[in-house]
């Protein structure tokens, strides 16, 4: 569960970033019946997708040349610019630094050393999402990497998280993540190597969100109804919930999940 919302080094935003905002919105109205509030004029296209009026995730036009679509995890900090620095002493990239979002907070873009997308926000007027772990809301996040060892040093290096492996099997280990000093109770995402397989079929890095929902198979219905790819079928993981992934209409990866505890 997304406990660290409000912590630093915990993810606080998501967006997604699409090549046509209104279809994007009314694909993820028909799998989360999410509304949709536009940030303005002055936005460029930006908007929030809302549940009983609740910011989950935001919406934009594609504004990087050559970017894809895809769902940006942002990672709270209390200093951009002190990230922007620690991300690339830690071997990082800065793909667009620090800026203010009018007065909502404070902004910057980076790429970690195995290729993977991400944000950080620098809370102002606007702190993060209103709603987490609800159903429609986002509950957990998640690295596919193709180099483990190299994304959990880096991250640990520029957010302090602490992590703990799991191994799944003979040959996979999953690394659970949160920020320093909360525990167990306080690990809001996951790090997993991409297998041998998937990295010869040309997979790369990238960080996903996983969404809340009540009944997994109705909403893998639905997603696929509205044109999204299943990649993992509805599927139980045994103490945690029940899950499926996707690419939606654009190609950009979510995950959705019926918590065993929900």
């Amino acid at each position: 569960m997304l406990t660290s919302t409000h912590v630093p080094g915990g993810p606080n935003w998501l967006d997604l970033g699409t090549p046509d905002v209104e279809a994007a919105v009314a694909f993820y109205r028909g799998v989360f019946g999410w509304e949709f509030a536009s940030a303005g004029p002055e936005a460029g296209g930006y908007g929030f997708f809302q549940v009983g009026g609740k910011t989950v995730a935001a919406v934009g036009p594609l504004t990087e040349e050559g970017a894809s679509s895809a769902w940006t995890v942002y990672f709270r900090t209390t200093d951009a610019d002190a990230t922007a620095k620690a991300v690339e002493q830690a071997g990082g990239t800065v793909r667009f630094g620090p800026f203010d979002v009018f007065t909502a907070g404070r902004m910057a873009g980076f790429t970690d050393p195995t290729g993977a997308e991400f944000a950080v926000w620098e809370a102002g007027e606007v702190q993060g999402l209103d709603l987490v772990n609800a159903p429609g809301s986002a509950s957990w996040i998640e690295l596919y990497t193709t180099d483990g060892a190299a994304a959990k040093t880096f991250y640990q290096q520029v957010f302090a998280w602490e992590t703990r492996d799991m191994p799944m099997g003979e040959e996979l280990v999953y690394t659970v993540a949160g920020p320093a000093g909360g525990g167990v109770e306080t690990m809001h995402g996951g790090l997993m190597q991409l297998p041998e397989e998937n990295l010869v079929a040309g997979s790369r890095s990238e960080w996903h969100p996983y969404f809340e929902v009540e009944d997994c198979d109705a909403t893998v219905a639905a997603a696929a109804e509205g044109g999204a790819t299943v990649i993992i079928p509805a599927m139980d993981a045994p103490g945690i919930g029940r899950l499926a992934m996707f690419l939606d209409p654009f190609q950009a990866p979510f995950a959705v999940i019926t918590s065993a505890s929900a």
